[in-house]
């Protein structure tokens, strides 16, 4: 079930007239999306490249703290996998890739506010595609993180850690999705921590100590990465 935020700017979006299908993805698809909490993560399916001005005009004016992201996708390149597309996320418009993570999350779990069915636009993703969509995201970015350990003193990214690589080691083992509080309860740390990231989860204004739980996440993440080479 879509939010309303979600509903109102598939308005906008059907009304440009430039997107031909508007589809749900993370959390709010995997039915663990927490309002003012959870990233509303769509990707829009488009003839061609928009324009950066008309991305920007279609955002102008939502709350950035409902982090409402999109990806833009031209449709002939749905399935290229390396192909980098207009994505706008906190505010700014940059390029990223459609994860392969992401595309599972479409095709398992995923719904069109407008046009067609994921399933129908992207190949179906196996078992063993969602494993190596894991195991890109730990071996690319979160490889890249663990040779920098002062980052993990940030309190956001730190607790993003602990949850990704519970989700990491989750999906290569089975070859499924594991949502975010989900993976809170499979995070490895001590149960003290486990609440406060529980806390933090339903919204809670919790904090934790800042340099015991980037060592934490640190010392996890360098595990999580070097068992998923």
């Amino acid at each position: 079930m879509n939010s309303p935020v979600v509903d109102e700017f598939g308005t906008r979006l059907r009304a440009a007239g430039w997107v031909s299908d508007l589809l749900v993805a993370g959390s709010l698809a995997t039915g663990d999306y927490i309002a003012r909490v959870s990233d509303l993560d769509l990707v829009a399916v488009v003839p061609a490249p928009p324009d950066p001005d008309q991305i920007a005009a279609l955002h102008a004016g939502f709350d950035p703290a409902l982090n409402l992201g999109c990806v833009y996708v031209a449709e002939d390149r749905l399935g290229d996998l390396r192909a980098e597309h207009p994505t706008w996320t906190h505010g700014q418009l940059v390029q990223r890739v459609l994860s392969g993570v992401t595309r599972a999350e479409l095709v398992r779990h995923g719904y069109p506010v407008f046009g067609r069915p994921p399933a129908s636009l992207l190949p179906p993703m196996t078992d063993d595609d969602i494993r190596e969509a894991a195991r890109a995201e730990l071996t690319g970015y979160w490889a890249w993180a663990a040779r920098r350990p002062w980052i993990f003193r940030d309190p956001a990214l730190a607790d993003l850690a602990l949850t990704s690589m519970a989700r990491g080691r989750h999906a290569l083992a089975h070859g499924s999705l594991l949502t975010k509080s989900a993976a809170v309860e499979s995070a490895a740390a001590p149960p003290w921590l486990i609440a406060q990231l529980r806390d933090r989860r339903q919204g809670r204004p919790v904090s934790s100590p800042r340099l015991r739980t980037a060592w934490l996440a640190w010392r996890d993440t360098r595990r999580t990465v070097k068992a998923a080479a």
